[in-house]
């Protein structure tokens, strides 16, 4: 599936999303688990792959599920203005850093935020680069903490919201359990699919079944057997330029 690279593709992709066709499954003894994280620390995380049509489905589920109206998702923070504006059917989406293909933006997440309404957003991410991985991951916490939010699920690529030292270096998720250590993290279990960072991609794995569960350990894991690509807005970084300047 082709990446959207007109304003019009991508809002005909956002009216076309179905927001009430997916079921997510929920274990009580997880749900429970996760409910004492939210009201422990304030705070779950949830670790996505990128580009994964189901994910703003998830994500609306577990809100529901978990009576949650906090949001907070791994997007640049200059686009809060942005996204307030095409939430409020005032425009919005004229802006690069929508079109930039990676798959943490997809017309499924467009759609699953007009749908619930009341919900607050906070957007994390920042623009300044820096080499150090850990720098970032660690500005990126600060934004979540700063946001003095109650009871708010964090969406972010799954290598950001593990809770210990990676190879990577020190990811969000361990500066926050640092500041919250009642936060516990969900990591979504992809079994065979496709989707969308950068070009289409596929992969496989083991779900374990679908939905949300505890496993013995008490990891949190959410399992998606079959998934699919999302419809992701990009424009390569000639189009960019010349769009943009």
């Amino acid at each position: 599936m082709p990446a959207i690279d007109t304003m019009d593709g991508l809002r005909l992709a956002v009216d076309e999303f179905d927001t009430q066709g997916f079921d997510l499954l929920v274990e009580a003894k997880a749900l429970d688990l996760a409910a004492r994280s939210l009201a422990e620390s304030g705070l779950l995380l949830l670790g996505e792959v990128h580009g994964v049509r189901e994910n703003p489905l998830i994500v609306q589920g577990l809100m529901r599920a978990l009576g949650v109206t906090t949001l907070a998702l791994e997007w640049p923070e200059q686009l809060k203005p942005e996204l307030n504006a095409y939430l409020a059917a005032q425009g919005g989406l004229d802006h690069p850093l929508w079109w930039t293909g990676d798959g943490r933006i997809t017309a499924g997440h467009f759609a699953v935020l007009k749908a619930m309404k009341g919900v607050r957003i906070i957007l994390f991410d920042g623009l300044a680069l820096t080499p150090d991985w850990s720098q970032r991951d660690a500005a990126m916490a600060r934004r979540i903490l700063d946001a003095h939010s109650e009871r708010t699920l964090v969406l972010a690529g799954n290598a950001h919201t593990q809770t210990s030292v990676t190879d990577l270096g020190t990811p969000m998720g361990a500066h926050l359990a640092a500041a919250r250590p009642a936060m516990r993290s969900i990591r979504i279990a992809y079994g065979t699919g496709s989707f969308y960072n950068l070009e289409p991609r596929r992969s496989g794995g083991h779900s374990g079944g679908p939905g949300l569960r505890s496993a013995e350990n008490g990891e949190l894991i959410l399992g998606l057997p079959v998934f699919s690509e999302a419809m992701v807005p990009h424009l390569p970084d000639d189009l960019l330029r010349e769009r943009y300047g």
